[in-house]
């Protein structure tokens, strides 16, 4: 498109000069038939198909022993009944800095917006200024006998003006611009929200981990008071001369091994103490929790339906704005095939005299348009277009890759918390034969129908069982932990809100979407 400049340029009363040959009416005109007809080039968003199936696999013939709704809401981990933990995870988005770091990100994806937006409107000033000048020579002389240069008297100029320029957004590179910072803001959002459900995962995993030391802890200590009986019954038993010495030190030797490992526990839980501290926002140091048991039931969300997954996962939201946001770049980058056009002017004072500056004698004005044009830039704007267009295609392929990741880990933890089911069942079983067959054998040594090294066995097995069954214990409040993390929390896509020019809250379509034309 090419269009004749029109400019007039008023100065003092009396002058005024035509740059071009429109007269002012058919500028005019021709203006506001190029905003009435103006649209955004480039593809409009739809939002491409992503791989979805039917059901979750691993949730067929099994039902969680205690069904929670734990993604009702914002405290999804008050479904472990944990008023420690509670108190802990409300922590996250007062003192953690990680998080903090996030939402100052999604203020900033905040303010490009606004400033994008800005661009829509006129930019208005005003400027001011007063100048004294004079020539050389002013009443002086050369020298004798030389002619007296020209006297330059000093002048003053005072001017005031007030300034404006109007980029007309004829082909939408503006709003193409503000659309992808409205995706990007949102995706900034679903960030926020990404991170604040890493952070109380984590939390919810590392106060777990640090409960089952708690219960190792205590597991030892038993395991440790079992074993001194165990040495007083065989140095009573050596002081009468019914078993030989070496049944004294292996005994000593299997209380200082179960000693040893009770000392270690603290390495464990003092680590597990630091980091709940940092993730909360306070100095190790000055954090500390009482030991506690660890809770005995396993709460597991509610599965939906695989499609309802898309809107629960902030970081599936995420990938899909960033979608939007690569889209709309393909449009700027087209809208650089079409002429700029900026409408400018000014109207101030100008005058000599301070005092009379705001005068109608001293106006001055001036109202212009400029279109402009790149006529040769040797492919540099084709190229810039398929940059965008594979950026575009990028981000396809990781907002489907991410949909994928997101239904593996579902089914991962699905299939763990089965057959961890199945497993702890199973080592309880194993866990009270053990400890049967610890007390059957030390009864049959005090009776001295067997030695000393099948007491040993049988204690090593049931301790060995009995560290198992907290390992699975504490593998299956993981995993449900996580499970709830695949599921999105207590987040959903629908907060990120449907205002603004992109498209509403960040779903997705379970159903092929038509290609755009690009």
């Amino acid at each position: 498109m090419n269009m004749k400049q029109h400019e007039w340029i008023h100065g003092g009363p009396g002058r005024q000069v035509l740059q071009s040959g429109l007269p002012g009416t058919a500028c005019a005109a021709l203006i506001i038939a190029a905003l009435a007809a103006g649209c955004a080039v480039g593809p409009n968003y739809q939002r491409p198909s992503a791989p979805v199936p039917q059901r979750f696999k691993e949730t067929e013939g099994w039902k969680p022993a205690e069904p929670r709704d734990a993604a009702s809401g914002a405290a999804w981990w008050s479904v472990y009944d944990d008023a420690t933990l509670d108190s802990l995870e409300k922590q996250i988005d007062i003192s953690n800095q990680t998080l903090k770091a996030s939402e100052a990100a999604w203020r900033e994806a905040v303010a490009l917006v606004s400033q994008a937006r800005a661009g829509l409107l006129p930019v208005i000033g005003v400027t001011a200024n007063g100048t004294r000048s004079g020539g050389p020579g002013a009443g002086a002389n050369v020298g004798a006998g030389a002619a007296a240069a020209p006297v330059s008297h000093p002048r003053n100029q005072f001017e005031l003006a007030g300034t404006g320029s109007w980029d007309i957004d004829i082909w939408g590179r503006i709003r193409r611009t503000i659309e992808s910072d409205v995706a990007n803001a949102r995706a900034s959002e679903a960030d926020l929200a990404a991170a604040r459900l890493s952070a109380q995962a984590q939390l919810a995993i590392d106060y777990i981990e640090l409960r089952v030391a708690d219960e190792q802890q205590h597991l030892l200590d038993e395991t440790v008071e079992a074993y001194k009986r165990s040495l007083e019954i065989t140095q009573n038993q050596y002081k009468v001369g019914v078993v030989a010495k070496v049944d004294v030190i292996t005994a000593e030797t299997q209380l200082d091994g179960a000693e040893s490992q009770r000392i270690a526990i603290g390495v464990t839980r003092a680590t597990l103490e630091h980091a709940i501290a940092v993730l909360t926002g306070k100095p190790p140091g000055d954090f500390a929790l009482a030991p506690a048991t660890l809770g005995a039931t396993v709460p597991v969300a509610p599965i939906g339906v695989p499609s309802a997954l898309l809107e629960r996962r902030p970081d599936i939201a995420a990938a899909e704005r960033r979608m939007a946001a690569a889209n709309a770049q393909i449009g700027i980058a087209v809208s650089a095939y079409f002429p700029n056009l900026t409408l400018s002017g000014t109207f101030g004072y100008a005058s000599s005299v301070a005092s009379g500056l705001v005068k109608a004698p001293n106006n001055l004005w001036s109202f212009g348009g400029t279109a402009a044009d790149t006529l040769l830039d040797f492919g540099a704007r084709p190229a810039q277009v398929r940059q965008v267009r594979a950026a575009y295609d990028a981000a396809v392929a990781n907002y489907r890759e991410t949909v994928l990741v997101a239904f593996q880990q579902v089914e991962d933890q699905l299939a763990t918390l089965r057959i961890l089911e199945q497993q702890v069942r199973v080592q309880e079983e194993t866990v009270k034969s053990a400890n049967l067959a610890v007390q059957l054998t030390l009864n049959q040594y005090k009776a001295g129908t067997v030695a000393y090294t099948s007491v040993i066995t049988a204690q090593t097995i049931a301790l060995a069982d009995s560290q198992t069954l907290l390992n699975i214990r504490q593998s299956r409040l993981n995993a449900s932990v996580t499970l709830i993390e695949a599921l999105g929390g207590g987040w959903n896509a629908a907060s990120l809100g449907a205002s603004g020019p992109s498209p509403g809250a960040a779903g997705v379509s379970t159903q092929p979407a038509a290609s755009p034309d690009r």
